[in-house]
């Protein structure tokens, strides 16, 4: 027995050496074994980067959501009176179909699993509005339960969407769902948007809590960069309304427009229609191209303005010069005037406010066809504009037969982009230098503030001078103010027009063109103020359904809307601005609350952030002007109390987060429509609180600026 127990002594002494020397039982690593079984690993999720407007006003950003989770392993459940699985198919199913987008059936189908600890619903479970989660959650159905997320939120709805595209959540090879753009700018910067998650490590017990003096090793995430763009909101949704009215009362085929700052070729607003909400995806047909770069069109007689200015430039233009108006004949091939048959013998300035294609073609035997061809070079059509857009086309300037570069002169066989006409007019605007579109602003890293990449102004070229760009104008203003113009349905109340309308007959696809005033397409070129530009808009219209109107009107509507509305809003008639006696803030920080209510004396509303003591922050900052009646917060000691957010601006919802430090997310633009914790609620920095927001356009609220340009609503 001695020697049985001692060599069993001996073997098993052997055994434990050779395991501790080693660190190998059967070929297997004990230490990562060990590690395997009791270190854990969490992921920290990285933020996609926001699309911004030029303002810093939000276009896309991520924005709290909720994904739906049923446990069904019963040993979840310790008190069987508190179930904490699904005990109850069927009446869950029922439920739960009522609140996402999967039928009765499926969601059977996914509960009834066997194995699983839990399931998930796919993309039918998430997403979910923190409006939904809370109705589901109200039901208090066991095992269902929910997992903060994200989710790409475009609060603006339709807008610039095949500019600024959207993106959507992927699952990747590890099985984590990322946020992926699929088109326009959430794809083509995808990788600069895209955020490097982090992670937590730490040494756990059996049942994953946290073991005593185990070190915690963290990787932070890093968002995404934020791209800040030259579109202006507000330009924006004034054009994105009157292209929606046109669209509703002449149901065109497409449309397209662009607004552009002509002395600096920043993009102020572009959209197209047929379009689509990029949250939803709803109306995204089988057309993803954005049309202002990507697809080509006979521009018709807008061409006709370039055409001018070369023969300007050349001192080929004699504006008092007659000319016989009705047909013109080139080699047997002849063309006509829009009236077929002219109006006689008109001078050169009359035959081109009329749009008169006979006056082009004598224009361009002066001019000569070659250096027609110089010109049109010179302004860019043929080649791409170079903006920091991908897929861009070139269109073709024909020029093989002399007929073919003299219907170029006035807009026909040649092709061009919309985008070319932009950069093309802005030396008819700029004073004869042209400047390169662009649609992204800047780069930055939302973390340190560094701009990783800065777009600036550039010049492409002098294709005329500043006295020949001056004359272009006021002929092209002409065209607006004369009883011959064809463009004064284009004329705004308070602004001089520049402009140039266009009526171009469409391909038939078999080598001809459609004929019918329902078939053609409609544009105007146009700039405000005629003698200063400040706006530069194009503007097309194809197939309009038409009921005794001219081909114009529906163009001329989006033009004198999104035209008259952004001039006013950029201040550029200071006599249209109402003026509003400011109010200018004390200081009350280190007074009593009772005492500073007294100091504004009825001027402000003072909201309270924490309890009657001490003020120890506030905002906005002593000498501070604002309009009477807005908004000053006052930080104290002290347990916070909700109030009712209702009709706040953005910022001052997010000043009210920065001094409170509570948990807040904010969802949507514009003000508050609506608050997850009710008024007058006690709170603590934990609890989640979301605030939703609407524009003035949806809530249909008059709104006033400060002499900061802050819109604030009015107060009751």
């Amino acid at each position: 027995m001695l020697l049985f127990f001692g060599g069993l002594f001996f073997i098993l002494l052997s055994r434990i050496i050779f395991i501790q020397a080693t660190g190998e039982v059967e070929g297997q690593v004990l230490a990562a074994k060990a590690a395997a079984k009791y270190e854990r690993e969490q992921i920290v999720t990285a933020d996609r980067g926001k699309i911004l407007d030029t303002n810093g006003e939000v276009i896309a950003e991520d924005t709290l959501s909720y994904r739906l989770v049923a446990v069904l392993s019963p040993e979840a459940t310790v008190n069987p009176e508190v179930p904490k699985h699904v005990n109850d198919v069927e009446k869950t199913a029922d439920a739960l179909a009522e609140f996402i987008p999967l039928s009765k059936e499926k969601i059977l189908e996914r509960l009834s699993k066997d194995g699983p600890y839990q399931v998930e619903f796919g993309s039918s479970g998430r997403d979910i509005s923190h409006e939904v989660k809370t109705k589901i959650s109200d039901l208090k159905l066991p095992g269902i339960v929910f997992v903060r997320d994200t989710k790409r939120l475009y609060p603006n709805g339709t807008f610039s969407s095949h500019l600024i595209g959207f993106a959507v959540k992927e699952e990747q090879k590890n099985g984590q769902f990322q946020t992926v753009g699929k088109m326009g700018l959430e794809s083509v910067y995808n990788k600069e948007l895209t955020g490097e998650n982090g992670k937590v490590q730490y040494d756990s017990d059996l049942w994953g809590y946290l073991l005593p003096n185990s070190k915690e090793m963290v990787t932070p995430a890093h968002d995404g960069h934020n791209i800040h763009v030259t579109l202006d909101k507000k330009i924006q949704n004034f054009l994105e309304e009157s292209m929606s009215s046109v669209e509703e009362q002449y149901s065109p085929e497409k449309m397209l427009a662009i607004v552009a700052n002509p002395n600096t070729g920043e993009i102020l607003a572009m959209t197209q229609r047929p379009s689509f909400d990029p949250e939803t995806r709803e109306g995204l047909s089988v057309n993803w191209l954005n049309e202002a770069i990507e697809t080509t069109i006979e521009p018709g007689s807008t061409m006709k303005t370039f055409t001018l200015a070369a023969a300007i430039e050349e001192k080929n233009w004699d504006a008092n010069a007659f000319y016989k108006s009705g047909q013109y004949t080139l080699l047997g091939d002849t063309i006509r005037d829009h009236n077929r048959v002219g109006w006689g013998s008109i001078t050169f300035l009359e035959g081109f406010q009329r749009s008169s294609n006979v006056a082009i073609a004598y224009l361009l035997e002066r001019l000569g066809d070659k250096a027609l061809l110089e010109y049109l070079d010179k302004f860019g059509f043929g080649q791409q504009t170079g903006i920091d857009l991908p897929n861009e086309t070139t269109g073709k300037v024909i020029s093989q037969y002399p007929f073919d570069r003299l219907v170029s002169s006035f807009g026909q066989g040649s092709t061009v982009t919309p985008m070319q006409i932009i950069q093309a007019a802005t030396a008819i605007a700029n004073d004869g230098v042209m400047m390169q579109p662009y649609v992204i602003d800047k780069v930055v890293n939302p973390l340190t503030k560094e701009v990783v990449s800065d777009n600036k102004p550039t010049e492409t070229g002098t294709p005329i001078s500043a006295a020949t760009a001056k004359q272009v104008r006021e002929i092209l203003a002409s065209t607006v103010t004369s009883e011959n113009g064809t463009a004064q349905s284009f004329k705004l109340n308070d602004y001089t027009v520049a402009g140039k309308t266009g009526t171009a007959q469409q391909p038939d696809g078999n080598g001809g063109y459609l004929f019918g005033t329902d078939s053609y397409l409609y544009s105007f070129l146009g700039m405000a103020p005629a003698d200063d530009p400040q706006l530069l808009v194009y503007i097309m219209v194809s197939k309009p359904k038409l009921s005794n109107e001219a081909g114009s009107k529906p163009v001329a509507e989006i033009f004198k809307s999104v035209t008259e509305n952004s001039l006013k809003y950029m201040n550029i008639d200071s006599e249209q601005v109402k003026s509003i006696k400011a109010y200018t803030v004390p200081k009350v920080i280190d007074k009593d609350v009772p005492d500073a209510q007294k100091e504004f004396n009825g001027n402000v509303i003072p909201i309270i952030i924490g309890e009657n003591g001490m003020i120890k922050e506030q905002f906005p900052a002593a000498g501070t002007e604002i309009l009477p009646g807005s908004l000053v917060m006052l930080k104290t000691d002290g347990l916070i109390t909700i109030p009712d957010f209702t009709n706040w601006s953005k910022r001052h919802v997010l000043v009210y987060q920065m001094l409170s430090g509570l948990n807040i997310s904010v969802v949507g633009e514009g003000y508050v429509v609506s608050q997850s914790i009710s008024k007058g609620t006690e709170m603590n920095e934990q609890s989640p609180i979301v605030i939703k927001l609407e524009t003035p356009e949806q809530t249909n609220s008059p709104i006033i600026s400060d002499k900061d340009g802050e819109e604030i609503p009015p107060q009751d």
